[in-house]
């Protein structure tokens, strides 16, 4: 399917047979022809859906973490956080919000990371669970003092033979293998595909047990990505930016669970609860704007979103629409490395294909569809002025940017202060650079950091500009 990005002229494309038009040359050409975009529709997928209550309680500390650092090493070497951002109660009521204690299989209490590492964020100072964390730094190695920590664990608990030891082993063997394998560039991207990557290396594909040595060679290169919110979720049909994430959707959250489980048998008990959290996902609203909107300029605003945005992005209001677009890469022209990484035939991707689809998690009742056509989803706009910084990869500092691309910096850097924001261009401030200085600059030169494409809003006035900007503030 492919159509004009003017709402109002939305039709087929059908290639011209001599494009030339050598034979025939249309009397009248239009000199200015509006750009074809070309978009296939992502089908529906039905989902398991469970109690909104019980996905919470799971979410902020179930164990779908099933092994870590002892808990009290872990109050040993991180100190208590007396904070409960989550409103949790026991021992989890003094550790970070990122973390979650549990009880291991072989009954030893442990603390674990939890989904809030990714899932969870700040905006003008207000933590809200399901932003996207956009101030983590994956810069460094994580398992730089891993040896460290072995060293701790098993002096503390009487060598590697203690039950402490067994609950912490999964844990150590999974951080081991990533931390090498998932460094950024930049502070503030996200490497979630290629930690997916490198878990699923080492695990047998049929059982989930973990293999030491990689079944697949395993690179360095690391294509960025951004968090998208979660509140989004409901309205999508793929889970993605590359839209590989099709069929059941409570199968593809067991992928965090990777870090730690034993083997399909926890997977198996774990899968039971995620009905659960993605009940408690799509019960999430996107956070309301709080700062003043000329009420006036945004109704304008609204007039120029709906006749140039809506056909990709939806409707909203009263009667909200959103298509489940997948645009191709001629059309939207971002930067294209995260699609071609899994549209395209290698080691490591037909390995990827072929372990998701055809083992457990392709297999089993309710099974996961990991699909590559190539493109990136148009995704919903809800809470838009809450997820900056912009695009697929994180490389846009501002909305004003994305209207803009001349606008857009090349090296750019920010606070990573949640208050430090930019009213009038809707995203982060930040200062222009002329080269990367440190891991808080954006360079957009890098591989899979570009910030070009999505030029839809060039051809718009300044005034234009400024009436959708301050539309895009009340969605």
């Amino acid at each position: 399917m492919a159509f004009s990005c003017s709402n109002d002229n939305i039709e087929p494309f059908e290639p011209n047979p001599d494009p030339d038009n050598s034979d025939n040359p249309a009397p009248n050409p239009d000199p200015s022809p509006e750009p074809v975009i070309e978009v296939t529709a992502i089908p529906d997928q039905i989902q398991r859906n469970g109690d909104v209550n019980a996905g919470y309680e799971y979410l902020i500390s179930g164990d779908y973490m099933s092994s870590g650092i002892p808990y009290d090493a872990f109050l040993t070497g991180f100190g208590e956080d007396d904070a409960n951002l989550l409103g949790r109660t026991g021992d989890n009521t003094i550790i970070p919000y990122d973390y979650t204690a549990v009880t291991a299989p072989n009954g030893v209490r442990v603390v674990g990371p939890n989904c809030m590492q990714c899932h969870a964020g700040r905006i003008n100072g207000e933590f809200i669970v399901g932003l996207g964390s956009h101030d983590s730094d994956f810069t460094v190695n994580r398992s730089d003092n891993i040896t460290l920590l072995n060293s701790a664990i098993s002096f503390l608990y009487g060598g590697q033979t203690s039950d402490e030891w067994a609950a912490y082993e999964q844990f150590r063997r999974s951080i081991a293998a990533i931390g090498p394998k998932t460094i950024t560039e930049t502070r503030g991207v996200n490497p979630a595909d290629k930690i997916t990557q490198v878990l699923i290396a080492h695990r047998d594909k049929n059982t989930l047990e973990w293999s030491d040595e990689p079944f697949v060679e395993i690179g360095d290169e690391v294509i960025p990505t951004d968090v998208p919110a979660w509140w989004l979720l409901k309205k999508k049909n793929a889970m993605f930016y590359h839209g590989i994430g099709r069929g059941d959707f409570c199968k593809s959250f067991i992928g965090s669970s990777l870090l730690t489980l034993a083997d399909k048998e926890i997977a198996e008990e774990v899968d039971e609860k995620m009905p659960d959290v993605l009940a408690y996902i799509y019960s999430l609203e996107s956070p309301t704007y709080p700062f003043a909107i000329d009420s006036n300029l945004a109704e304008d605003g609204k007039t120029i979103f709906e006749n140039t945005c809506s056909s990709c992005h939806g409707n909203y209001g009263g009667s909200p629409t959103y298509p489940n677009y997948m645009v191709s890469l001629n059309s939207v022209g971002t930067d294209p490395e995260l699609s071609n990484h899994y549209n395209q035939s290698s080691p490591i991707n037909d390995y990827f294909m072929d372990w998701f689809n055809t083992g457990w998690f392709g297999t089993s009742p309710n099974p996961l569809e990991i699909f590559s056509e190539g493109g990136y989803v148009a995704p919903p706009l809800d809470g838009i002025w809450a997820t900056a910084p912009y695009f697929h990869n994180a490389s846009v500092p501002t909305l004003a940017d994305v209207l803009n691309s001349e606008s857009r910096p090349e090296y750019w850097r920010r606070s990573y202060d949640s208050s430090d924001y930019d009213e009038q261009k809707v995203g982060w401030n930040y200062e222009t650079e002329s080269s990367k200085i440190d891991k808080n600059t954006y360079d957009t030169t890098i591989k899979g950091y570009g910030n070009e494409g999505h030029t839809f809003g060039d051809e718009l006035t300044d005034s234009e500009r400024a009436a959708l900007l301050e539309y895009l503030k009340t969605l």
